[in-house]
């Protein structure tokens, strides 16, 4: 029999001061339970939130994809703009991977006409309070109106799609409040409504390396369209600039593919190099007392100061001499120790953001920084030779080539 995913049972319901939609996800035979998949808000936004069948459509086509499914089905009409997007993205996820996967059969009704009641133009982006959405933000008031249909209107901050390093559920949700109220404060100062969002769909496939390179933009697209009621545009903030762009889960040909006839899924700020965008966030005093790179999530923090997006966002804000002014971190200054103890580089756009600082660093007498920064490269063109030798070695020695190097020692 054909392994197929059915995603069934859609349904809202208002429960403890949250509005919720949720979905069955049945794996019939795939050796996984069933799965309820939600997406909750308050209730002051509850209105926005639908129980549209491209959320949860969006949701699952990676995962059933990854656990090679051959279908996919959902009793519901979906736009066929999607349905298309969906098997391109597919298709490009195998081409980058070269995994022998093949894209998944999606089996539902085709929309063939647009909903009679349309949502008026309205924009948003997901606000996670890092350097990359605080620019896209920043960048989108100095060039829209506020009356502009392009100009942001909401924030979407999104708790269960990050892996958290504290144990407790209640603690998890504390850190949660705590960051949406601080990002609440630049929200207020941009003229945003900022929508907290709950969700579980990153348990379909919690593995990290599943997440960067293949998951994160169906998961935010997702989200958009569980507010598609509300929202006509959402946009996902670029982590690289061109010169920078490698295959990845969330990338500039592959995040409008998530799109249907009525949400539009863009990938923005990709003109701006991290210095650029770190630049225009320095000139937003709010930001720089609620900022949050942080990928710790440690309890009672916004920022641990010490993970590498914390040190790479503080020696950028050093070198361009405002850290003293960003209360958002637990310093105001950075060693060549921190450094080197916390940053690293794993491709060639992080390297490439490091080595912009050290004319700046130089001006300002961090020659010690600017040491650690040579340093932490070395470190990563030496990863990166290794990495180089064992592939070339897997593909055309199966591994014997190391194997000798290794007895010959």
């Amino acid at each position: 029999m054909n392994q197929v995913m059915r995603i069934e049972n859609l349904k809202s319901e208002e429960k403890n001061n949250l509005a919720k939609v949720a979905a069955t996800v049945i794996w019939e035979d795939c050796d996984r339970p069933a799965q309820e998949i939600y997406f909750e808000t308050t209730l002051e936004f509850a209105q926005g939130l639908s129980c549209n069948p491209h959320a949860f459509l969006v949701a699952c086509i990676m995962p059933a994809m990854h656990y090679g499914e051959e279908r996919v089905f959902i009793d519901a009409e979906i736009c066929p703009e999607l349905r298309d997007g969906l098997m391109t993205a597919m298709g490009w996820v195998c081409r980058w991977y070269e995994s022998g996967r093949q894209p998944v059969r999606i089996e539902a009704k085709m929309r063939s006409h647009l909903p009679t009641l349309r949502t008026p133009d309205r924009a948003g982006f997901f606000f996670s309070g890092g350097i990359d959405s605080l620019s896209t933000l920043r960048a989108n008031r100095l060039d829209f109106s506020l009356e502009h249909h392009r100009s942001i209107k909401d924030g979407l901050l999104i708790h269960g799609i990050e892996r958290h390093t504290v144990e407790d559920n209640n603690k998890q949700l504390e850190n949660f409040e705590r960051h949406l109220n601080s990002l609440s404060e630049i929200a207020q100062d941009a003229a945003i409504a900022l929508i907290p969002v709950y969700t579980n769909v990153r348990c379909l496939e919690d593995s990290l390396d599943f997440w960067q390179y293949e998951f994160q933009a169906a998961v935010l697209s997702s989200v958009a369209h569980a507010f598609s009621r509300r929202l006509t545009e959402v946009t996902i903030a670029s982590s690289e600039n061109i010169p920078y762009v490698e295959p990845y889960g969330s990338h500039p040909i592959l995040d409008p593919n998530y799109s249907s006839s009525d949400l539009r899924i863009r990938h923005g700020s990709i003109l701006l190099s991290r210095l650029g965008k770190t630049r225009l966030v320095a000139e937003w005093d709010v930001a720089l007392q609620h900022m949050k790179p942080c990928t710790k999530n440690q309890y009672g923090k916004l920022n641990c100061g010490r993970c590498e997006k914390c040190i790479r966002t503080m020696t950028t804000l050093l070198a361009l001499g405002v850290l003293d002014r960003a209360s958002a971190f637990p310093q105001t200054d950075v060693s060549e120790e921190l450094m080197l103890s916390g940053a690293y580089v794993d491709n060639i756009g992080a390297a490439s953001d490091y080595l912009a600082l050290v004319d700046l660093l130089e001006e300002k007498g961090r020659y010690d920084l600017v040491r650690g920064i040579k340093r932490i490269i070395a470190r990563y063109h030496e990863r990166d030779l290794k990495g180089i030798i064992t592939r070339f070695d897997r593909q055309l020695f199966k591994g014997n080539l190391v194997r000798l190097g290794k007895k010959m020692l």
